[in-house]
């Protein structure tokens, strides 16, 4: 059998019609098929690859690592210098009130973590989240997910949640005296590039300030420099109380994280003592990537605060084409809107066909994916949107 059929048979499938794109190698933006033929990434493995592929310095330190120890002990029991160091290192780029990091193997890990620490330290149980937000796909981050196309096959899901649109006045009234939680994206990815005026983010602070609500900032798609700043919440002036962390946390390895105040976090030691436990979060190669990550995208931000926003303006320069309805962009995340799914998904497959790897939105069927590496040089940018605009075109006169 094939490589293929036996990806088919063997490994379990979330869709009837994978992109079965058998990838054999990759290096710096670029992804190599079975046939040896090279693929601009546009993904960057939905924002994990965000110093693209195959970076020496990640390469160098997980190596070392693998040479000192792996697995050791479940997680915090044991004192293991690649998680401290990552901690202290995430600690130190943070505001004051976000200095305990529990580390987890994945995002939805970490939603899950934090509404469990949401409930745990304020005794409450009501949880407000918002349509057409993703949070990760377990039962919890399930529960808040803002889609019931989703939701419904895996009913019955946590109760006293409750979902709001987007930047809504309701959602803001919504919050009382009986919420511990609420749970957001500071700009929604998923709902093709959805962000929130600053204005609301200030009310929203506000509103939990009064109420005893903690606040939850989902980063695990914005963070790490992929919104043109560290992390998101620095563009809108708002610290939350509790952050979550993934994608590109690990640098590559499988991560996630959530991160709150120490005298907030110390509710999982006790009553019940072991209150949030994971064998292999925060592992150490897992960890010493991370940091060697992190410690890079810091030095391109040194040497230049705006190389995001200069390659995202490029983007935006380069695509334009009739078909194209509209591009949303936050950072170096984007979404060029078409028509309908069905246009899209014919670009996207055309895209992969001439060399440029992409997909689309949970909740914009419509919109194809741009969340490119930021090593992505100006001239990769201006290969990869004449691939688009070429793609639209064959798909345009197939169609005419």
């Amino acid at each position: 059998m094939t490589t293929r059929e036996l990806f088919l048979k063997h490994v379990g499938q979330t869709s009837m019609a994978p992109l079965a794109f058998e990838v054999t190698k990759a290096q710096g933006c670029y992804l190599y098929d079975a046939n040896g033929k090279k693929h601009i990434d546009l993904i960057g493995g939905i924002s994990v690859c965000n110093l693209g592929h195959g970076n020496e310095r990640i390469k160098t330190a997980i190596k070392k690592q693998v040479d000192d120890y792996l697995h050791v002990m479940v997680y915090g029991e044991t004192i293991q210098s690649p998680q401290v160091q990552y901690a202290t290192a995430i600690a130190d780029i943070l505001p004051a009130t976000l200095n305990s990091i529990y580390f987890t193997n994945s995002g939805s890990e970490a939603t899950e973590g934090a509404m469990k620490l949401a409930k745990r330290y304020t005794g409450k149980s009501k949880i407000i989240s918002f349509k057409n937000s993703y949070h990760g796909s377990t039962q919890g981050a399930l529960s808040v997910m803002g889609s019931e196309y989703w939701q419904q096959a895996y009913r019955p899901l946590l109760p006293n949640v409750y979902q709001y649109d987007y930047a809504s006045s309701e959602a803001l009234d919504a919050i009382d005296e009986h919420t511990a939680c609420i749970i957001l994206e500071p700009m929604q990815s998923e709902a093709g590039i959805n962000e929130a005026p600053q204005a609301w983010f200030q009310q929203l602070r506000k509103k939990c300030d009064e109420t005893g609500c903690l606040l939850i900032f989902d980063e695990i798609q914005t963070g790490f420099g992929r919104s043109g700043s560290l992390f998101a919440f620095e563009k809108i002036g708002v610290v939350p109380d509790i952050i979550l962390l993934g994608k590109a946390l690990g640098g590559g390895m499988p991560m996630g994280a959530f991160v709150a105040d120490k005298e907030m976090m110390d509710c999982f030691s006790y009553k019940p003592v072991l209150g949030h436990i994971t064998t292999f979060g925060g592992h150490p190669v897992c960890c010493v990537a991370g940091r060697e990550s992190l410690a890079i995208i810091q030095e391109m931000f040194k040497a230049n605060p705006q190389f995001v926003e200069e390659k995202r303006a490029l983007f935006l320069q380069e695509l334009n084409h009739d078909c194209i309805e509209k591009v949303n962009a936050y950072g170096l995340i984007l979404a060029i809107h078409f028509k309908d799914y069905d246009t899209n998904k014919k670009i996207i497959d055309q895209c992969i066909k001439n060399g440029l790897f992409t997909d689309w939105f949970l909740f914009a069927a419509n919109a194809l994916r741009i969340a490119p590496p930021l090593t992505i040089t100006h001239n990769e940018i201006k290969e990869a949107c004449a691939i688009i605009i070429q793609s639209i075109n064959e798909v345009m006169h197939e169609s005419s």
